[in-house]
Parts: structure tokens; C-alpha cells; sequence
């Protein structure tokens, strides 16, 4: 028997729940994920120990990866945002280690979007200076890991795609370069911007296509759903976050039906 939603509205609904250890989403429903999870950065936040070893932080994203990868119908996608590198606690390859656990898992790799936060007034390079001793280099960018459970060519669906053609051409070239969100303004520790899900919903799904993240923070993928009319499925282990989802979600929703009743009157 499926969790009851924590919040269910509008196509949309929110799951308060580890998506790991809990019974919220059927296997094989899900056209697209997209999200973004914790990074093992030391980033404070309420219900998740960001700062375990890497090899249990290896250990718990083969965990969900699985989790995932069975959610997905067989044309299904996944956008994955993580980090290109580690440094702080130690160097570490977190792009290159977590699509090898993804390709052992079963997922078939696609591409990879490069996305330019244009964050590099704080991300300082240390390490020796002018000299060749112990140089550090940091890239300030992150990483979109576009994967694919079975078959890359999509079958399932309306078959109806909302992209321009303008959006099209920009958005299948791999580098991507809009600025992150604030944490300030979301009121999360790591947030990213709605322009991140919503090229990817507008690229990779049809119109009435299902979208997952389930690590769903501050709700930005499904604020995405209901602003590109996609049914979305967030799920989200701190109720904090939920709380915040929700009420993001519901101004957006109420946002959204006055700008089509105001369409329909024009009309």
C-alpha cells in the first residue's frame, strides 16, 4: 500500500518520506526524474547528515540510484544534477564515481550538460600560490547527467512537445549558463533555480508526462510540473521542506489558474 501524499493538488502531489526505505512511488510510472541530491558537502540541513564518509555517501546513492532507476518506465529519463569534483574533506571524483555506480545499477548514460552557475567569485582556488608546489583547480560549474533506464527513444506519453525551436537549438548545446538560486529568498540551504527542471521537462518530456524528484527541497521541480503542465511527484524526508514545497506550490498554483482565467476572458 502506497504512503498518503502530504500534500496532493493539481497534478502535483508531495510524499514526507525517505524515498529509499518507503513505498511512495510505483515501479515502472515515471517518465522523467530530475533532481538534485545532497552533495556530502558539510550543507546544514534539518533531517540529513551532510558530512558521512564517502564511502557511505557512495553507499547511500547506490541505494536511491537503485530506488530510481526501478520507478522509471523503460523509455524513462533521469537528469541528474551533482557536482563535477570534491574538495572540501578531501579530493574526490563525485561525477565520475556516481555515474559508474549508475551504469552498474543499469542505467544507460546519454550525455552530460555542462551548467555555468557563474559562481566563480566564491569558488577560490587554494593551495600553493604562483608556484607549481600543490596548485589547486576548482571548476564553477556542476554537472547535469542525462541518463536513461532502456531505450532513449521515448514511445510513451501524449507525444505532444512544448519546446520552441529557439529553446531547442540553445538548449542541445551542453553548456548551460543561468545563475543558482538564493538560499535567502527559498528559505533552503540548496536550492536550484526553476530554470534548471524546466529545461529539462520542456527537452526530455511531453506535455502530461510524469516527473519525479525525490529529493524534492524546496519544491522547485514541481513549481516546473505545474508551470509547464506536467503531473509531478516530489518526495522529501524533512517535513520542514514539505512545508515550504507546499506553500511555494500552492501560490504558484493559484498564480498560474489567474494568468489562464485571464487568458480565457482575452479570448
Amino acid at each position: 500500500m502506497l504512503l498518503k501524499p502530504y500534500f496532493d493538488r493539481n497534478n502535483v502531489r508531495i510524499y514526507n518520506a525517505d524515498f529509499i526505505t518507503t513505498r511512495c512511488v510505483e515501479n515502472n510510472s515515471i517518465d522523467l526524474i530530475i533532481t538534485s541530491p545532497p552533495y556530502n558537502v558539510d550543507i546544514t540541513y534539518n533531517s540529513y547528515n551532510d558530512t558521512v564518509s564517502y564511502e557511505e555517501y557512495l553507499h547511500f546513492t547506490a541505494n536511491w540510484l537503485d530506488r530510481a532507476y526501478h520507478s522509471l518506465k523503460d523509455d524513462g529519463r533521469f537528469c541528474l544534477n551533482i557536482p563535477l569534483d570534491k574538495n572540501k574533506g578531501g579530493h574526490q571524483s563525485v561525477y565520475a564515481d556516481i555515474i559508474g555506480i549508475a551504469k552498474k545499477i543499469g542505467f544507460k548514460y546519454q550525455s552530460t550538460i555542462i551548467w555555468n552557475e557563474q559562481n566563480i567569485s566564491r569558488r577560490t582556488a587554494w593551495g600553493s600560490w604562483l608556484s607549481a608546489s600543490a596548485p589547486y583547480v576548482i571548476a564553477p560549474v556542476e554537472m547535469i547527467a542525462v541518463l536513461y533506464k532502456k531505450n532513449w527513444k521515448k514511445t510513451s506519453g501524449s507525444g505532444i512537445s512544448d519546446i520552441t525551436k529557439d529553446e531547442f537549438m540553445q538548449w542541445t548545446n551542453g553548456v548551460w549558463t543561468f545563475v543558482g538560486e538564493s538560499k535567502t529568498r527559498i528559505g533552503h540551504p540548496a536550492p536550484f533555480p526553476i530554470e534548471l527542471p524546466r529545461r529539462c521537462i520542456k527537452l526530455f518530456s511531453y506535455v502530461g508526462d510524469t516527473v519525479l524528484d525525490p529529493f524534492l527541497g524546496s519544491g522547485t521541480t514541481l513549481v516546473a510540473c505545474v508551470l509547464t503542465n506536467r503531473k509531478g511527484i516530489g518526495v522529501e524526508i524533512d517535513e520542514n521542506y514539505c512545508t515550504l514545497a507546499k506553500e511555494r506550490l500552492t501560490k504558484e498554483v493559484e498564480i498560474n489558474q489567474l494568468r489562464l482565467d485571464m487568458m480565457k476572458k482575452a479570448e
